[in-house]
């Protein structure tokens, strides 16, 4: 029987809205490793990774690296959460379903017509066995990091190759371990929807918006392969609006888009589920077997 594990949030205003927890049935789900720096960035600093989730906009890669949003502090407003950006403005506010699910809603007003990639860059805590579940045969855009892992050549000036998950272009990228020094970014295109199960827990992650805006889920599978000078492993399941990881390398149909009365809205579920494991019984005396005795067995000595 499943059973739906109530998900409560901590988030760090502060320290660019990031995530610090997101915790339920006793289990943290958010890595996170030492990273004195974090806490003292500003913005146009490098990005300092420190685990958690990330609020990544307007851009993942590029530049600034990982968004203008982790390096500066957010204010809080009632119930909400707010940058105030000199480009936009993002709202955040969290709460929790009946059910235990954890809902993030986001408001971003900025000028119509406005360009950008937003992703819940959410860095997991999950075992070697883990594995993610997503529609078979989404398109699944794999990028330069991986060109010494695929059997084709990598075409110059080539920003990313598209496969079909699970397995694109011969990777089998629903698989997180074990570590094997490789380091690779991908991004689920045209989906929403995305779970990870790790022994009896699920965590999935769901991606809601009204708006006509791509919608995607970005992976990066760093199994101790990045980065090179003291590499460690991190696991990246990230819902996003957009298709591509630098916003300066978007296509038409690859970014959001701010529609004419210069607001956006999207919202982000996330829920977890335990199964428990099968029990096992203990034996019962009619399940043992009774041996003869070794002087009536066949070619036993006397």
């Amino acid at each position: 029987m499943v059973t739906h594990i109530p998900l409560t949030a901590t988030t760090d205003p502060d320290h660019g809205g990031r995530w610090t927890s997101l915790r339920g049935g006793g289990r943290e789900w958010l890595w996170h490793r030492r990273a004195p720096a974090r806490d003292t960035v500003r913005p146009g600093d490098p990005f300092v990774d420190a685990g958690g989730l990330e609020e990544c906009v307007p851009t993942i890669r590029g530049n600034p690296d990982h968004g203008d949003a982790w390096s500066r502090p957010w204010q809080r407003d009632a119930d909400a959460d707010v940058l105030d950006h000199p480009d936009f403005v993002l709202r955040r506010s969290l709460r929790r379903n009946p059910a235990g699910a954890l809902s993030a809603s986001y408001h971003l007003s900025a000028n119509p017509g406005y360009r950008f990639l937003w992703a819940a860059h959410a860095l997991l805590d999950v075992t070697p066995g883990a594995h993610l579940t997503a529609p078979v045969g989404t398109a699944t855009r794999v990028f330069p990091e991986a060109a010494h892992l695929i059997d084709e050549p990598w075409p110059d000036d080539t920003p990313h190759l598209t496969g079909h998950w699970p397995a694109p272009l011969g990777l089998p990228l629903d698989r997180l371990g074990p570590d094997d020094g490789t380091a690779v970014g991908a991004i689920l295109t045209h989906c929403a929807d995305i779970s990870v199960t790790d022994g009896p827990d699920t965590l999935r992650l769901t991606l809601r918006t009204d708006a006509d805006v791509p919608l995607s889920v970005a992976l990066w599978r760093n199994l101790h392969g990045y980065p090179t000078a003291a590499p460690y492993r991190s696991i990246g399941v990230e819902p996003m609006l957009g298709a591509v990881f630098d916003l300066a390398e978007a296509g038409q149909d690859d970014a959001a888009t701010v529609p004419a009365d210069g607001e956006l809205r999207w919202e982000l579920e996330i829920t977890a589920t335990r199964t428990p494991s099968p029990v096992t019984r203990a034996p019962h005396e009619s399940d043992r077997v009774a041996l003869p005795h070794p002087r009536h067995r066949a070619g036993a000595g006397s």
